[in-house]
């Protein structure tokens, strides 16, 4: 699930002077800072900051619609049928996409040794 939508790290590279921001598989993003002739990950802090300014990516919006939908149709299925498998299919479903939605600090860290 991707935490970062790329037009929120264009920006923020725009406005800092990095460019040709890359997106890796694990949400890790690299740029070329001013001057460099190599690209680098972008910092840690900054990308801890963007998310806090701009909430939830589209992505993830969708996941967090699909799974309380998802809830909600399981918990009348439930009741319909006086049985609490579909209720358990339904938490099982959204205890998933919960725990995709969390940012670990793994994704945060572009490379070993990188604070």
């Amino acid at each position: 699930m991707k935490h970062f939508c790329d037009t929120w790290i264009h920006d923020w590279c725009s406005e800092h002077g990095w460019t040709d921001p890359v997106m890796e598989p694990l949400n890790q993003y690299w740029a070329f800072p001013p001057g460099a002739v190599m690209p680098q990950p972008i910092p840690i802090n900054e990308l801890k900051l963007i998310k806090s300014q701009q909430g939830m990516s589209r992505q993830e919006k969708v996941w967090s619609t699909t799974a309380i939908a998802f809830s909600v149709v399981m918990v009348g299925l439930s009741y319909a049928l006086k049985c609490p498998m579909p209720l358990i299919a339904g938490f099982a479903y959204a205890a998933f996409v919960v725990a995709g939605l969390e940012v670990d600090e793994f994704e945060f860290h572009s490379s070993p040794g990188m604070q």
